[in-house]
């Protein structure tokens, strides 16, 4: 019965895929079909119900909401231009300075804001008409917009890390959030590192710097901003204030610096307020129809007996971890972020667990190997975003990414194989 049951779950799930229902529809519709085969009618419904309200009533939960109001303050308050600013500042010699700029402008402004989406609609927006007067072609700067976007679902604060947090049974916040700069930094360098290659071979100009003065005003300017992560995320780690309580300051910091900066009008707020309201039931939809769907698993037993295959297949931790990687890259090719964490983390972390990996460490190696399909077809946000920012067609940018997804990729293998990339910071911080 349990095997007849797993084989209705995935299969009902992969045909419901491939009619296109939209995913967080095809979880619950697949979870409840499920349930009806080993449950009665009326407690397969009650159950399922319980479950997704249960599945999104956590304290922790509210810091999603504040962190995407938070980010979309800053992106409609001016912060924007400032870290590209700043961004110029940083890598202004290098060649195709201005695709460096969007990389660093990428993790600087998604690490507040702390989407891919966010990243790639607002740097492509004012990167993409830059670079296009100075002759780089539009594929070029849409893929490296496109490459460098999801960096701010690793640099925290980060949805996707608290997300991982809740449904691996507790794992610190504040350590996950220390475990993110590494990594996320390497992603972005990554990006960079390719860039300066293809930019060289394309001989595409190096902007001037400004004077000193300049230079002054544009770091002063834009250090308000960047002290936004100094505070939430200073005050997270040192056990000041909660992951949700720091995001409740980072949305009165961002209305304040937005006024100061006269970025935000009254009337912009019902605007804000709308945008805020559409991602957060977004993401808050796909985290409860997927809680359902981790709960149907839990109760067929299948995390256990994915696990006792795994480790059938392989005693080694570096067997199990290179088929997690690819499991986790052809995944995130389907799969949204949200869902995918809150389906692996169960099937995955007892096996870690195993071989006595650090939880912290785990949520890294997941977290950014599912991050690297934002970039990828066929459901890459930040392929569809930057794509349509940069106004070219989704087959024509896919080429220019190969070379950034491999780089990506061979990041993703140094922070699997060299725990201390993750753990270092946290270690530093006693977390």
């Amino acid at each position: 019965m349990i095997a007849i049951a797993g084989s209705v779950l995935f299969i009902s799930f992969i045909l419901l895929m491939l009619i296109g229902a939209p995913i967080a529809v095809a979880i619950i519709l697949s979870s409840v079909l499920t349930f009806f085969t080993v449950l009665p009618f009326d407690v397969a419904l009650m159950t399922s119900a319980q479950r997704m309200i249960t599945g999104i009533d956590n304290f922790t939960m509210l810091a999603i909401p504040l962190f995407v109001l938070a980010g979309i303050i800053m992106n409609n308050g001016g912060i924007a231009f400032r870290l590209v600013n700043f961004a110029k500042v940083l890598v202004g010699k290098l060649p195709g300075s201005l695709a460096q700029t969007n990389a660093v402008g990428n993790m600087l402004f998604g690490s507040i804001a702390g989407s891919s989406v966010a990243s790639a609609a607002a740097m492509g927006r004012i990167m993409g008409p830059m670079q296009q007067k100075q002759g780089y072609k539009k594929t070029f700067s849409a893929a490296v917009n496109i490459a460098s976007a999801p960096t701010g679902l690793i640099i925290p604060p980060s949805s996707v890390l608290i997300v991982y947090s809740l449904v691996s049974g507790g794992t610190s916040v504040a350590a996950l959030f220390m475990a993110g700069y590494i990594p996320g930094i390497l992603w972005g360098l990554a990006v960079m590192v390719v860039a300066f290659f293809m930019a060289k071979k394309e001989k595409y100009p190096v902007s001037p710097l400004p004077n000193i003065k300049d230079i002054l005003y544009i770091i002063g300017s834009a250090i308000p901003s960047l002290f936004l992560i100094v505070i939430v995320i200073g005050g997270i780690v040192a056990g000041i204030f909660t992951a949700t309580e720091g995001a409740a300051v980072a949305v009165l910091y961002s209305t304040l610096l937005a006024i100061i900066y006269k970025g935000l009008k009254w009337k912009d707020i019902p605007g804000i307020l709308k945008e805020t309201i559409e991602i957060t039931g977004m993401i808050l939809f796909l985290i409860t129809s997927s809680a359902l769907f981790s709960l149907v698993m839990s109760y067929l037993g299948l995390p256990a007996a994915i696990s006792e295959s795994l480790l059938s297949i392989t005693e080694s931790q570096t067997g199990f971890l290179l088929i997690m990687i690819t499991i986790l890259l052809l995944a995130g090719t389907f799969l949204d972020i949200t869902p995918a964490v809150l389906i692996f983390t169960p099937i995955f972390l007892p096996v870690a667990q195993t071989f006595g990996m650090d939880p912290v460490h785990f949520g890294m190696i997941l977290c950014f190997g599912l991050c690297i399909g934002n970039m990828t077809p066929p459901v890459g946000s930040a392929l569809f975003v930057g794509a349509t920012v940069a106004n070219v067609r989704i087959e024509q940018v896919i080429r220019p990414l190969l070379p950034y997804f491999a780089a990506v990729i061979i990041v993703l293998l140094f922070v699997t194989f060299f725990p201390q990339l993750s753990l270092f910071l946290p270690n530093l911080f006693n977390l």
